[in-house]
Order: structure tokens, then sequence, then C-alpha cells
């Protein structure tokens, strides 16, 4: 293995790790898409928007983003399906395997695209959520918006814990 290769590896897991995040999230969409669930997609999104603020805001905000509006009329499979989506991004690489694309003999560069593309294939924690509780959340859009501000405690309500009351 030369510098060379080390960088051209460099460069292809880069790649591959930025274009697997956008199909990540291209795949989320067309779940919803054909579903005709509404959704915004937002590439780059803003940290202000999502009240971060600061240098590290900008570090950690992500290249792409699906926010799905349901309705709450849904079926809940719809968006169990659409959060493990990602999960498609690994056929590619078994079909390149299956061929025989994939030896001990691959370049370094290729084998790094294909670890970089694997790691964008995994679901993120807040997909496995959607996927755990998506019930939930379309009860949650189903709600009226003013029940949820009616039920929220004041901003200036002291905590109260389960023995305690706020007549206390």
């Amino acid at each position: 293995m030369t510098g060379l290769d080390a960088v051209a590896a460099g460069v292809a897991l880069v790649l591959a790790v930025g274009l697997g995040i956008v199909v990540h999230e291209l795949a989320h969409a067309a779940v919803l898409r054909l579903a005709r669930i509404e959704y915004t997609l937002e590439f780059v999104p803003d940290p202000a928007a999502a009240g971060q603020a600061g240098f590290s805001a900008h570090l950690r905000r992500p290249l792409a983003v699906v926010t799905p509006n349901p309705t709450g009329d849904e079926p809940a499979w719809v968006l169990r399906v659409a959060a493990l989506m990602p999960l498609s991004l690994t056929l590619p690489v078994c079909l390149l395997a299956a061929t025989g694309g994939l030896t001990p003999a691959t370049p370094l560069a290729v084998n790094a695209a294909v670890i970089g593309w694997l790691a964008c294939a995994i679901p993120s924690p807040r997909d496995f959520a959607v996927a755990f509780y998506a019930h939930q959340a379309l009860a949650d859009a189903d709600e009226p918006a003013d029940t949820l501000e009616r039920d929220a405690p004041a901003e200036d309500a002291p905590i109260t814990s389960p023995t305690t009351s706020r007549a206390d």
C-alpha cells in the first residue's frame, strides 16, 4: 500500500459517506412519497432553526433531514417501513459481493467506499424511535394543537413529583 492508496481510500470513504447520508434520507422520503404522506426534506438545515447555537452546533448539523407530517390517519406500519428503509442500502453491496465484485484483491479505495456506504445503511437512533413508537407519533399528530398547549404546564409552574401537588 502506498501513500496514494491511503489518500484515495480516505477520499472514497468521505465521498461514500456524504452520498450515503443523502441517499439514506431519500430512502425515507421515497416511502413517505409512495404512501402519500406529506414530509419536508431539508439539505444542510440551519441549526439556529432547531434552537441550537454556537460553533459546535454547526459541526453537529446533519447533511439532510426528512420530517414526516402525518395527519394521524395513516397506518403505523408505513412510518415503520419508512424509518427502516435505509437498510435497503445494503442491497447494492450484497449484489456486488454475490457477483464476485468484492474479493480480497479489491482495491483499498473500493473497500473504504463500501464501508462508508454500509455505515449509512444503519438506521439512526431517531429512525429506531420512529419504528418502535410510530403508533404514538400518529396519535400525537391526531391531537389538536390547543389540547397539547392546554396540557402543558405553565413555564413558571414549580416542578412537581408524583407525591406532591401544585397546591403544596
